[in-house]
């Protein structure tokens, strides 16, 4: 089979073409003809090893040489004890675990996949299950009629967020670079900022803040909160990411308020609902652009610069 593989961490110039015998499903897993994968941050960090936490299990080297998590195609084989799946199903789902979707044929559990709805295509059903579960659960945090900042809403998950939040009646500013501004207004954010020229956390009081690409201290998210506010990371540095889970918590109690990580729940029972939405036409995919497998790099370049105008897509075979 076709693959896009690494062996070690750094740009995309580590990234090289090969290939490679099919894998064969074990007990409990699915082998899976990629039709489409779309990118994450997650791709990203994991290529270049950077934050640290994209290391875990594999300090030095990467664990695995393909990466690719979100996956759309058709099962080409079952394992020992899989009664799911059948042969000739249309799938999707998020193989966050195993990856492999930079691939012809990718092996994953069972359990992380759900069926593809009839109306989707390939392409899009790819742009759903990381970014979807994301969005879903952060907006999720928000009451109708409450004020939410979304920092990095330009990406991925905000292209979900964004609409969700807006149908739910929440009053979401949509935070990015300039270049975005005008597309996050597009997908229905009720204000932007652009980060270069305004500091988010001076700005508000919000009820809810939910940063994507975390950076910032304790101090700075407890400024931007009104009373009873809530302020949450989901990805970023782990320097943030400790400082939230320790000085976050003391903060966020003795102002009455609450500062933390929002770990993200992974699988078909929190990205499904999106699909749905989508497939009702309630939500809209946006797709910046779709590559071949011959250009990951240049995907991934789009991508992890934060120049894609929605969700980068890489199309594995017809």
């Amino acid at each position: 089979m076709r693959a896009v593989v690494y062996d070690r961490y750094g740009g995309v110039d580590r990234l090289r073409h090969m290939e490679l015998p099919t894998p064969d499903p074990g007990p409990g897993e699915v082998l899976v003809e990629v039709l489409a994968t779309s990118l994450n941050l997650s791709d990203w960090e994991t290529l270049h090893g950077s934050p640290a936490y994209s290391r875990i299990g594999a300090p030095l080297r990467p664990r695995r040489r393909i990466l690719g998590s979100d996956i759309a195609g058709v099962v080409a084989a079952v394992g020992a004890g899989v009664t799911r799946w059948r042969v000739g199903d249309e799938v999707y789902g998020d193989n966050l675990a195993r990856k492999g979707g930079f691939a012809e044929y990718a092996v994953a559990p069972e359990g992380v996949l759900a069926r593809k709805p009839e109306t989707l295509t390939f392409e899009q059903a790819s742009t759903i299950p990381q970014s979807g579960a994301i969005a879903a659960q952060t907006v999720a945090r928000a009451q109708p009629g409450e004020r939410m900042l979304l920092n990095g809403a330009g990406g991925g998950a905000g292209v979900f967020a964004i609409p969700l939040a807006a149908a739910a009646g929440v009053h979401l500013t949509a935070v990015d670079n300039a270049s975005k501004l005008a597309f996050m207004r597009g997908l229905g954010a009720a204000e932007v900022i652009d980060y270069r020229q305004t500091d988010f956390t001076r700005t508000g009081p919000y009820d809810l803040v939910v940063d994507l690409v975390a950076h910032r201290s304790v101090f700075a998210y407890r400024r931007a909160l009104a009373p009873g506010g809530r302020a949450l990371v989901v990805g970023g540095t782990t320097r943030t990411l400790l400082r939230m889970l320790t000085l976050g918590a003391l903060v966020g109690w003795a102002s009455g308020r609450r500062l933390g990580v929002m770990a993200v729940r992974e699988g078909p029972a929190h990205f499904a609902p999106v699909a749905d939405a989508v497939a009702s036409g309630a939500v809209t995919v946006v797709i910046d652009r779709v590559y071949p497998l011959a250009q990951v790099a240049e995907a991934l370049t789009l991508h992890g610069e934060g120049r894609a105008l929605g969700k980068v897509v890489v199309r594995v075979r017809d």
